[in-house]
């Protein structure tokens, strides 16, 4: 088929009236279109591979360097400065009371009355608790009745030495006149016929019996004296036993130990009571003296070298919010406990108005203090890895790594300890990247921008 009438029909669609021209062949617009595109898309490759070779040209740095520029790498560096540190640290801690009792009777028996509650305010010696154990009164009358008798045996042997007593000496006075009767008759016997000599015997035998009756009333009178001895020593124990009995009766009173305020009661009037049958029995009472209170506080190993008694330190409850409180350290532990690494330490608390209470935790304000200035660097220049803490100190022109260990922040800086001298030149960027024995260049931070 000829292409001249296809030619013709698209020019009287176009509406065009260009004379046909045979034998030229035509493109059709489909596929200048797709020219047209791919042209379009080859020219956008060539601007942006264009674009990112400038670039990167910009970017490369020279590799010729500048004359007279040094190789050394420049540092900035600060200096290692020795300040006082303190700060006060938020510690937990734990009111107690001054002193505290769980209140049980020693002997068992029966409440027969109870004068005071739980709240109820105590002085020392006030009584609490009267108890009553019939068989501690029976015990009681038993062994006055015991002193009664031994007394009474004693008074009995002491009145039987009197009497022996007296018979001696009637025994003595009648063997004194026999005696002189027995003398008289002798020396009258001297001059024959004046008396019969039988008188003078008989005499005589009146003289021995009186001096046998004597010796035999003082051996009664010894013997009495032994017996006086022995019921004194078992009056004198009667008299401790009952003593002991009646000790045991008082121990049905009790008492307050210290003035203080009742906090706890576990029985009524009439309730049976005794010595405590373990640490999980309950007390009858327990009393706490809270004018004056124990601030119990743990304070770490950290801050132990710090920690001085005579110190008043401040603190807060939750119960008073805004509102300081302060006590005075008074008891160091002086051993940390192995779990918490803490010390315990103690401060007294006055606490006449009883506003704090024993079981308040409140936050002490703990003042932590070094015992000697410690040396602080910026905290960028401590660099850490997974092997060690190091500052770069900077030693006549000289990189070298510093191991150390941090302490406390203070601000920007850091507290350090490791082989550094006040005034030493560290790096104010510590980084693994510059390497100990590297030579450098050092120039002194930038000042500080004022703003306006």
């Amino acid at each position: 088929m000829s292409s001249e009438p296809l030619i013709s029909q698209a020019n009287d669609v176009a509406g065009e009236t260009t004379p046909a021209q045979p034998n030229r062949p035509r493109t059709s617009p489909s596929l200048r279109m797709a020219i047209v595109i791919f042209a379009g898309i080859g020219v956008i490759a060539i601007v942006v591979v264009a674009f990112i070779l400038i670039k990167k040209g910009a970017d490369k740095p020279s590799t010729v360097p500048a004359e007279g520029a040094s190789q050394k790498p420049a540092v900035t560096v600060a200096s290692v400065t020795s300040k006082e540190v303190d700060r006060q640290l938020r510690l937990p801690g734990e009111l107690r009371a001054y002193q505290d009792v769980a209140l049980y009777p020693k002997v068992q028996g029966f409440v027969e009355s109870i004068n005071v509650d739980r709240g109820s305010v105590v002085k020392r010696g006030q009584l609490l608790v009267q108890m009553r154990a019939p068989e501690l009164t029976s015990r009681t009358n038993e062994a006055a009745a015991r002193v009664s008798a031994s007394q009474q045996q004693r008074l009995e042997t002491e009145s039987r030495v009197q009497s022996i007593r007296e018979q001696i000496a009637e025994a003595q006075a009648k063997l004194t006149a026999d005696e002189g009767t027995y003398k008289r008759l002798k020396s009258a016997s001297a001059t024959p016929g004046v008396v019969a000599e039988n008188d003078v015997d008989v005499a005589r035998g009146v003289v021995e019996a009186d001096r046998a009756r004597v010796r035999a009333l003082e051996e009664n009178e010894k013997a009495a004296k032994a017996v006086v001895q022995s019921q004194v020593q078992n009056e004198k124990a009667t008299r401790e036993a009952a003593v002991s009995v009646r000790d045991i009766e008082a121990y049905l009173r009790i008492t307050a130990p210290f003035d203080g305020v009742i906090t706890e009661r576990n029985v009524d009037k009439g309730s049976l009571a005794g010595p405590t049958g373990g640490p999980s029995s309950p007390p009858m009472l327990r009393l706490q003296q809270i004018s004056r209170l124990r601030l119990v506080v743990a304070v770490p190993e950290t801050d132990v070298a710090g920690v001085s008694s005579g110190t008043r330190i401040n603190f807060t409850v939750p119960a008073y919010p805004g509102e300081t409180f302060g006590g005075v350290l008074e008891r160091i532990s002086h051993t940390l406990d192995t779990k918490t690494r803490t010390m315990p330490v103690e401060l007294d608390v006055i606490n006449d108005s009883a506003r704090l209470k024993p079981g308040m935790f409140p936050e002490v304000l703990w003042p932590a203090r070094r015992p000697q200035p410690s040396l602080f660097v910026p905290a960028t220049a401590v660099a850490t890895t997974t092997e060690k803490t190091f500052v770069i100190r900077i030693r006549n022109g000289v990189a070298e790594w510093v191991d150390v260990k941090r302490g406390v922040s203070v601000g920007d800086l850091v507290e350090v300890f490791g082989d550094l001298q006040e005034n030493d030149q560290i790096a104010v960027r510590g980084t693994d990247e510059l390497r100990s024995g590297t030579a450098v260049t050092t120039k002194e931070p930038s000042p500080p921008q004022k703003s306006p």
